[in-house]
């Protein structure tokens, strides 16, 4: 009698490897071979593992595999959404029969509209970028005529510029929600923290900020907002202590571009004696590993990152099957979570 349902174990001994580096291998975790990380996706797809049950393994790997190229200008730190996100394109990429190769671009490449060295286009069948914020360079991307997606894209990119597709996480409405929050619980000065031009994701924050406070009838105080090119937020470590220095009065809540900048808020405020969120509350956005262990947790936006990956590369995949189809803008939900750092969670609930 065939077997009901297909384990990671059965999996594991059809190849004579270990249950945890099988495992490792469906999850896209970092240091497993891409030889290995095929061979178990391979299988699964032959027995009918899960979400590969319906999936025919003669027709999904291609006899040729073919090339994905990911461009980023920052490599994701383990922290970063991006590596959750890398994760979910990776075991999806692997498993429809491509490679996929990461290329960073230098400064010097981007001010001289240069392509990496290791990347040749006429071997390249997909790209995929991620933390591409120049628009001259997107640009030059999509006009080699090859397949694209951005993750995220430059603040100052109308989406109809560039012949590509674009996913990002929904960002406008998860920090209007935010921000309505914070106001109906008491407060009314609230500062924004980032660079809103540093890209879309931020742009759109920064929107659904200001829509918040306008639709409480309230206004945007720049005093309380420091906005300054992202560069400077990570150029000093003193840096955020000597802004909050300079403002003539603190507002009570800060509203932050990503937990990471929010992080560092929370430094300088104790830095100042300050309590958090007694004095001033703070969030952030990301739900980063660092927001669940910083005291007090931190209340910020949780991202689908390993899902968005899937649907990222879901999405180019179609677009090299049909490159005549209409280009596509996909916002992927977000998740609000409340914590500790604006006070109380059930108070915002």
């Amino acid at each position: 009698m065939a077997k009901e349902k297909i384990t990671i174990q059965d999996i594991a001994d059809a190849l004579g490897i270990s249950r945890n580096t099988a495992s490792k291998a469906l999850n896209g975790t970092p240091g497993i071979p891409e030889e290995t990380k095929n061979k178990v996706i391979k299988k699964a797809i032959e027995l009918k593992y899960k979400q590969f049950a319906f999936v025919d393994s003669e027709s999904i790997m291609p006899k040729n595999p073919g090339n994905i190229a990911l461009l980023t200008c920052n490599l994701p730190t383990l922290s970063h959404f991006g590596s959750f996100l890398i994760s979910g394109l990776e075991i999806k990429i692997s498993s429809e029969g491509y490679n996929l190769s990461i290329h960073i671009v230098r400064e010097a490449e981007i001010n001289a509209l240069a392509l990496p060295n290791n990347f040749e286009p006429s071997k390249v069948d997909g790209i995929i970028c991620i933390e591409m914020f120049d628009k001259r360079y997107s640009e030059m991307i999509t006009d080699l005529g090859i397949p694209a997606i951005f993750i995220d894209a430059a603040a100052d990119v109308f989406y109809s510029d560039l012949k590509a597709d674009f996913i990002l996480m929904e960002n406008e409405f998860s920090t209007y929600a935010m921000t309505k929050k914070l106001i109906e619980n008491g407060h009314t000065e609230i500062g924004f923290i980032g660079d809103y031009n540093h890209c879309k994701s931020f742009n759109e924050r920064w929107s659904g900020f200001n829509r918040a406070i306008a639709d409480c009838n309230l206004e945007t105080n720049l005093s309380y907002c420091i906005t300054d090119e992202d560069r400077f937020f990570s150029s000093e470590t003193d840096w955020l202590d000597r802004q909050l220095d300079n403002m003539k009065q603190l507002p009570t809540a800060f509203v932050c571009a990503n937990d990471f900048i929010a992080i560092n808020v929370m430094k300088a405020i104790k830095s100042k004696n300050m309590q958090i969120p007694e004095d001033i509350a703070v969030c952030g956005f990301d739900d980063s590993l660092e927001s669940r262990i910083v005291e007090p947790h931190l209340t910020t936006v949780h991202i689908f990152n390993n899902e968005m990956g899937i649907i990222a590369a879901d999405m180019l995949l179609s677009r090299i099957k049909n490159p005549t189809k209409p280009f596509q803008t996909t916002h992927i939900r977000t998740e609000l979570i409340i914590r500790e750092s604006t006070g109380d969670p059930k108070d915002l609930k």
